[in-house]
This record gives C-alpha cells, structure tokens and sequence, in this order.
C-alpha cells in the first residue's frame, strides 16, 4: 500500500511539473506574439532569445506586467521634455538608445531624484563615482541633475562596464550592483549566462539586481512595442527639443526667462542643476537648456559679456601632481583658474598627471619664485 501511495505521489509531482512546463512554454508563446519587439531587445543587450522561455522570467513578467506599464507611462510623461537629450547622446556615443530603459528604471525620468543611499539624478550617481566622472557636486553646483551631462558619465561608464564584460547585460547589471559584484557571481556560477546569474535558487546575484535586469527588459519590450503610440509620443517629444546656450556665472534663470519670454518655472525645470535658479559664480561662463524654440530669441535678446583677456605678463612651468585641479593650482601661486585655462588653451578643467602647464603669476610670486631658486 506504501508502495502503490508513493508511485501515485511520484506520479502526481511529474503531472504537475509537466503542466507547470507546458503553461510557461504557452505564456512564453503568448509574450513573443504580444511582444515581438523581444528579439530587437534581447539584440541589444546581448540576450539569447532563449530566455524568453525562462520560467523565472515568464513568473515575474506575469507579476509586474501591468504595474510596470503604468510606470511607463508614468516615466514618459515625466521625462517629455528631457528624451530627445538622453537619446541624441546615446545614440551618437556607441550605446544602444535602449538603455534609456536603464535610466526610467533608476529614476523613472526625474532629473532630482534622490535614493536612500544618496545617489542623484537621472542615472542615480553617487558623489565618489560622479566625481570619478568629472560631475561637479557642490552646495550651488549638481551636475547630477544635469540631463546631458550626467548622460555622458553614464555612457562612460557603460562603455567601460561593456569593455570589461563583453556583454550590454553584464553592463546593465555592473551599473546595479557594482563590477566586483559581478566578477563574483559570475566565477562563483562558472558561467555568464543570464539565466545562470539570475536563478532565484543559486543567488549568485542580489535579488534587487536579479528584480533590475527583469525589469529593464520587460520596460524596454512594452517601450519598444507600442509602435503607434509611442510613435506618436515621440513625435510630440521632438517638437519639444532643447539646445544648450552658453551664459555669464551668476545669471539669474528668473531674468532670463522674462528676457526670453517664456514661463520662469519651465526654464527652472530644464536646468535643476542651478540650485536657487541662480548660475554659479565661480566661473565665467556655464551652459544652460533651453527650449530650441527659444533660440533666436537668446541671441537677439541675451548679450553675453566678453571674456576677461588681461593676462598676467609673468610665467611659471608647472607639472600636474597627484590630485591637483586648477583651482588649488591657482590658489597655489595667487592667480586665476580660468587666466591658466586661456593660457593653456585647455577645453575644459580637466587635468593629467605630469601635465606641463604655464601659469600666469603676479609680479611679486614671479620675483619670489626666481629667488628661491637661485
């Protein structure tokens, strides 16, 4: 009777995991003719389209699914105004435009975002690692919220994450929870399958990593998808661009607005990095969004004023040490930043290790300087 009870049991599990596999293969059908935008997805970031049938996946497309669609369209609503910038930028730096998908997942397009940990922005830079990627983060100054600057760090960074693994997933999945991270799961799994990676049982990777890279392909296939709608956002999208302009330090965003004749909170929202709406100061000039529409506008009405050309007469050489920026730089032989720039002819600020630099220098700190030497 025991016997006869356990051959009826066995046979009861074998029933059920037939059907279990027979449903997923069915709802993974149904998601290939729901989605036949997959195979374009799973293309870009390197997924085999056999993971369409990964019974992990089909579970958690048919959990979030609906919720995720209502993210969407959450996001692009949201992120209307930004879109044309993000996708320009990817597309014209060698990164698939989906990964637009990787930045609705970290901030759903809200260029002020902030997470538990401290990270900022559309693509949710913490300070170390948006400083490594010459963001400035100061008290009148986040260049985190900035779209096409903190669009370009995270190019950076993607290209580096793909260069180190080789695959647009591994990198969408470094971008989460780090390279080391990575390196781990995929020496401890002896493989970089996603399928592997992702298993719910092995835990090679953190569930929210695990949640991350479901959740950027679910997005990108319902993205993708709507074809007619979403044509039709793009398009209302496009006729809403944006160009950058240059402006003097210290320009308050409120003047300019009236100057341009436009809403003053428009142009707040096009540029959240100006903390108080005010350009900062320490430099003498910082580019700024505006609407394109706008732009004959700002260059009949706005007049940018000239760049200080007095140089000071006196040089010094200078090699670039370890940690030096212009300003300490300056702060070193009582001069100015922007006066070692023009001399220099440098197109931004930053430097290189044993970088030659001259450096104008008051009288006084020349004659000093000469006679210490002699």
């Amino acid at each position: 009777m025991v016997f006869e009870m356990g051959k009826f049991v066995s046979f009861f599990v074998t029933v059920l995991f037939l059907s279990f596999c027979f449903t997923s293969h069915a709802f993974a059908l149904s998601l290939a003719q729901k989605y036949p935008s997959y195979k374009y997805v799973f293309h870009e970031f390197n997924v085999d389209e056999s993971y369409l049938y990964d019974a992990e996946f089909i579970y958690f497309v048919s959990k979030y699914e609906e919720k995720l669609k209502k993210f969407y369209k959450r996001s692009l609503k949201r992120g209307k105004q930004i879109l044309p910038t993000i996708q320009g930028q990817l597309a014209n730096d060698g990164v698939s435009d989906l990964f637009i998908y990787l930045s609705m997942v970290e901030s759903g397009f809200s260029p002020t975002a902030v997470s538990p940990k401290k990270a900022v922005g559309l693509w949710q830079f913490m300070p170390a690692t948006a400083k490594h990627y010459h963001l400035t983060v100061c008290k009148s100054y986040d260049e985190r919220c900035d779209t096409a600057s903190s669009t370009s760090a995270a190019i950076a960074y993607l290209n580096k994450l793909h260069k180190q693994f080789g695959k647009w997933y591994l990198a969408a999945i470094a971008y989460n929870c780090g390279e080391g991270c990575v390196q781990k799961a995929i020496k401890k799994a002896s493989s970089d399958d996603l399928s592997i990676l992702t298993d719910e049982r092995s835990k090679y990777l953190p569930y929210e990593t695990r949640e991350y890279i479901k959740k950027i392909l679910l997005l990108a296939m319902i993205g993708e998808n709507a074809t007619l709608q979403i044509g039709n956002e793009k398009s209302d999208i496009l006729e809403n661009a944006f160009i950058e302009v240059e402006v003097a330090g210290g320009t308050v965003l409120e003047k300019l607005a009236k100057l341009l004749k436009m809403k003053s909170e428009i142009l707040l929202k096009l540029n959240k990095k100006m903390k108080n709406g005010i350009v900062p100061k320490e430099k003498e000039r910082y580019r700024i969004t505006i609407p394109i529409e706008k732009v004959y506008a700002f260059y009949l009405r706005y007049e940018l004023p000239e760049k200080r050309c007095s140089i000071k007469p006196h040089m010094l050489s200078h090699y670039v040490s370890l940690g030096e920026t212009l300003e300490s730089i300056a702060k070193k032989y009582h001069t100015d930043a922007e006066e070692i720039k023009n001399v220099n002819h440098l197109k931004n600020d930053y430097l290189i290790l044993d970088q030659f630099l001259v450096i104008p220098v008051p009288k006084k700190v020349f004659e000093n300087t000469i006679l210490r030497h002699k």
